[in-house]
């Protein structure tokens, strides 16, 4: 068999162990060992073996995913969501829809500081789910307002995803940080636009709840003040030059821990459940490192990324039209695969493609412009049909809300996600305006 046939039965065998519920990392390094061993002999991959994972994991760029992870946990754990969506609450919860757009607001602040779709996602259906219920909201309106501010949390810098991408096309961290703010920005926007869109078309969905004074407001402000601060030092110092992006989550995790500490809400069995929490999802992060890493060097093995690659040069299509059809593939994929192995998997195949096309613009342009592509598409893959982890994890948390209901409350933010996807493909400007003005 050739190279081209032993990858298309990795990828069988990958996804099959994956179907029996074997952990993505560890169906992917299984596949990919097994096609190694097969394509370059065994002496061969367990020579290979014996270096990779030192190298990956000691790498020093590495360090800025648990101290993120850690810096989210610490925001979690101490109720900082919940005080940031009861502020936003206060603010504008008196107006039609306004607790939902409370949910966004409060998503776009905590994703300043968590970096994580789902730990933003969980968080926020317990923080705000029995609020939304309280002033009758729409079951389909709530849970879907939560799932995709839940997308909030890798949009809005600081981002696990885009550290992964930038850690594997070598790529800079904090012009990647930069080119994300616009577009999560507009994402925040944009949700904000589609709820009072729909509160419009049914008012019933999302009424209003009497109006707080300003003395409660001016007190929740107090409250969630120095954590708004911490993200502005942290973002603002990565973005100025003023430390580099491991620096600025170092920083960020020790303040937070600080700032929880000071405010008597993280005990000590919370920041050990912080701790615990970080080992974890860096232990799973880091399987899934190790596990693409293996499979990507069975693939170069194979040629197919190559083979890929002489084939779209040899159709010549436009470049626009190429990006499209990766957009499309993405969506498709990020739909039925987890958002972080999908990426590891792809990048190694459309990178390269991607670097290879004239789209008018410097490689290192391209290579950014393409990142946030990249991570809007994976945002949209978390609240698709026919999987959507989002929504399975809202559902889970929701569980009287039936997951078709999730799906049809999530669709018109669907809607709004391909049309900022679209505005950002053709005008790269908006992803790469805030890199340009840094330089």
């Amino acid at each position: 068999m050739n190279g081209l046939t032993i990858a298309a039965f990795g990828f069988a065998g990958m996804l099959g162990l994956m179907a029996i519920r074997m952990p993505v990392g560890l169906a992917m390094l299984v596949a990919g060992s097994a096609g190694y061993a097969y394509l370059g002999g065994v002496p061969v991959f367990l020579n290979y073996l014996k270096s990779t994972p030192y190298y990956l994991f000691s790498n020093y760029t590495i360090s800025v995913i648990p101290l993120f992870i850690m810096m989210g946990a610490f925001a979690e754990r101490s109720g900082l969501a919940t005080d940031l969506f009861r502020t936003a609450s206060n603010f504008v919860g008196h107006r039609r829809g306004g607790l939902a757009m409370a949910v966004i607001g409060a998503c776009t602040a905590f994703g300043a500081i968590c970096g994580s779709s789902v730990a933003t996602t969980a968080t926020f259906g317990r923080a705000a789910l029995p609020e939304l219920r309280r002033f009758n909201y729409g079951k389909g309106l709530s849970t879907g307002t939560i799932a995709v501010g839940g997308t909030l949390g890798i949009l809005i810098p600081p981002s696990v995803i885009l550290v992964v991408y930038a850690i594997t096309t070598e790529q800079n961290i904090a012009k990647l940080f930069q080119a994300a703010l616009i577009p999560g920005v507009l994402a925040a926007l944009s949700y904000i636009a589609v709820i009072a869109l729909v509160v419009r078309r049914d008012p019933g969905a999302g009424p209003a709840h009497p109006p707080v004074g300003w003395v409660e407001r001016r007190s929740s402000l107090l409250r969630i003040w120095p954590a708004i601060l911490v993200a502005v030092i942290v973002v603002g110092g990565i973005y100025g030059g003023i430390f580099t992006p491991t620096e600025g989550a170092a920083v960020g995790a020790v303040s937070m821990f600080a700032i929880g500490l000071l405010r008597g809400t993280l005990p000590w069995r919370e920041v050990r459940a912080s701790l615990r929490q970080t080992a974890e999802t860096s232990a799973m992060i880091f399987l899934i490192l190790l596990g693409a890493e293996v499979f990507n060097a069975f693939l170069a093995l194979s040629q197919l990324p190559a083979e890929t690659a002489m084939l779209l040069a040899d159709a010549a299509l436009p470049p626009y039209l190429i990006l499209a059809l990766i957009l499309v593939c993405y969506i498709v994929l990020g739909a039925v695969m987890d958002e972080l192995a999908m990426i590891l998997l792809t990048l190694p195949v459309f990178f390269p493609i991607i670097s290879a096309l004239d789209f008018g613009m410097p490689p290192d342009d391209v290579a950014i412009w393409f990142g946030i592509l990249v991570l809007m598409v994976v945002g949209i893959g978390l609240t698709a049909p026919p999987i959507g982890l989002n929504v399975f994890l809202i559902s889970a948390i929701a569980r009287d809300v039936p997951i078709a209901e999730t799906y049809r409350g999530v669709m018109p933010f669907l809607a709004a996600d391909l049309l900022r996807l679209v505005m950002v493909a053709l005008f790269p400007v908006l992803a790469l305006a805030l890199v340009h003005a840094f330089a």
